[in-house]
């Protein structure tokens, strides 16, 4: 792994990973602005209207699709196309952030979403007792996913088909604003 400040090639097909609220999205968004590529956002890929999540081979094409280009950041953590996504990406940057960052972003993030009526994919919008008391709810996930993902993505990037991949570890927000002002801004896509 590379930690931030390391010497590191210029990524141009980049995975953001991390814990549900740490930035991931943002993140992406961001890299792509910066460095004049695309941005691919797994969720509006993956969530249909009313919730309703794609079908794992439509969504594994669209996603083949969405990444042929030849420089872009993404963002997500799903399972089901990550050898798609690894396999294409130079780098991966995982954002590892301590648990009390991670669950102040998400719930600001979804109390943000719930009072503005925040349209995300499909037209879905996050609802305050499906976000909150739900079984389901995104905080509890960020929750109950945290400790998992700071496991299994260290396991992860030791397998072999990985080893291509620049890993980028960061573990705070400041962290990341550093690396990411040591990029270089490029124009257009």
């Amino acid at each position: 792994m590379v930690e931030p400040g390391g010497s590191h090639e210029k990524p141009r097909r980049i995975a953001v990973v991390g814990t549900s609220g740490s930035g991931k999205t943002t993140l992406a968004s961001r890299l792509a602005q910066r460095l004049g590529i695309a941005h691919v956002e797994l969720d509006s890929l993956h969530w249909g209207p009313d919730w309703t999540p794609t079908p794992r081979e439509p969504f594994r094409e669209q996603v083949r699709e969405a990444l042929s280009g030849a420089a872009w950041t993404t963002d997500g953590n799903y399972g089901a196309v990550r050898d798609i996504v690894w396999a294409r990406a130079d780098t991966v940057v995982w954002l590892d952030y301590s648990l009390p960052v991670v669950m102040r972003r998400v719930t600001w993030r979804t109390i943000r979403r719930t009072v503005w009526r925040e349209e995300l994919w499909s037209g879905n919008r996050e609802r305050f007792r499906a976000s909150f008391l739900a079984r389901d709810s995104i905080i509890l996930w960020a929750l109950t996913s945290y400790r998992r993902r700071r496991r299994e993505y260290p396991v992860l990037f030791d397998k072999p088909e990985y080893a291509h991949l620049q890993v980028i570890h960061l573990r705070s927000p400041r962290a990341t604003e550093e690396w990411l002002a040591g990029l270089p801004v490029e124009n257009g896509v």
